[in-house]
């Protein structure tokens, strides 16, 4: 208590605080009330006050988890709210531990009487608060299949978006868009899906497309293809040399097993990537193919012809008639 003497007329200030607890005239208002944003995006806390006349604001603050929200502290947290009615508070870059009831309290002042004065403080408190949850977004599927089968991914948030609650879903393969899509809502389809969907795949909402999600691998499984035969070395085949071909394919998982034949002939020529012939002759001429298979299924190549040629005859020893003429 505070005393004062202004002329013969005695004034007394009595100073009290009070807790208000909902009273007419005092109000916080949060809009909207329950938040959902994106990680690493921003948001507003729309928040307003109001208190009765004759009260001044003397201090306002945000709280959460029982502790205060000090944006002098923290460069993410912005007050944009007043002493007068706007409480506002924006958040930037916003982390999934950010998730929290957040709520608004303020205090005023107000002088009553007039010889003997009162300084009465009461401060009010905004509860429940605003409730704000910041989901990242994922992206979804079988991360191993085999292709013809039917894949689907899905792109999810934990909640629904406050600022986008019916968004229109951008989809991204090894950080290119797609080009036509086959999309439903949240979903991808790729339907049969073939070895070139192998590839990192995101997802991002309309509004925040520089907010994309992990990027989730699809490898595609499937049987060797593009078998081909290559013989070395590559031109004219003499008899007596050495030929080696050799088989090339693509296929995922890898060929564990290859197989040579001749046309014409039933078995098998060989076995293994390469088959080498040596002191080749013109009995092995003919056409070869080769047969690779993996565990998901087999190709054969297109024939390759064999052609040997004979040895050329060496050139007789000069005579003597040949050795006068030179």
């Amino acid at each position: 208590m505070a005393l004062r003497t202004a002329g013969s007329v005695l004034m007394v200030f009595i100073w009290s605080e009070t807790v208000v607890l909902g009273q007419n005239g005092w109000r916080v208002t949060y809009n909207p009330q329950i938040i959902c944003a994106l990680k690493r995006s921003t948001v507003d806390l729309s928040c307003s006050y109001t208190y009765p006349r004759g009260h001044t604001v003397t201090g306002t603050s945000w709280f959460y988890r029982w502790s205060v929200v000090k944006p002098q502290n923290d460069d993410r947290v912005e007050y944009y709210g007043d002493r007068v009615n706007d409480c506002t508070l924006r958040i930037t870059d916003l982390r999934e531990s950010d998730s929290a009831e957040y709520g608004f309290t303020f205090r005023t002042q107000i002088i009553q009487g007039h010889v003997f004065q009162s300084v009465r403080s009461e401060s009010y408190s905004g509860s429940p608060g605003v409730r704000l949850s910041v989901t990242g977004l994922e992206a979804k599927c079988q991360t191993i299949v085999t292709e013809g089968q039917p894949v689907t991914l899905t792109c999810s948030t934990t909640c629904t978006l406050t600022d986008n609650p019916n968004p229109t879903y951008i989809w991204k393969k090894n950080r290119q868009h797609l080009t036509n899509p086959k999309t439903k809502s949240n979903y991808l389809y790729l339907d049969p899906v073939s070895s070139e969907d192998t590839g990192r795949y995101s997802c991002a909402v309309n509004g925040h497309e520089n907010l994309p999600s992990a990027e989730e691998t699809l490898t595609v499984r499937y049987g060797p293809k593009r078998v081909s035969v290559s013989v070395s070395p590559s031109g004219k085949i003499v008899e007596g040399s050495s030929v080696t071909l050799t088989c090339s394919s693509d296929a995922n998982p890898p060929v564990d097993k290859y197989t040579w034949y001749k046309k014409n002939v039933t078995s098998p020529k060989a076995s293994g990537q390469s088959y080498s012939i040596t002191n080749i002759s013109s009995e092995d001429s003919g056409e070869y193919y080769c047969e690779a298979e993996n565990t998901i299924g087999a190709q054969i190549s297109t024939p390759q012809l064999i052609i040997v040629a004979g040895r050329r005859p060496p050139n007789p020893p000069p005579t003597q008639e040949t050795e006068e003429t030179q």
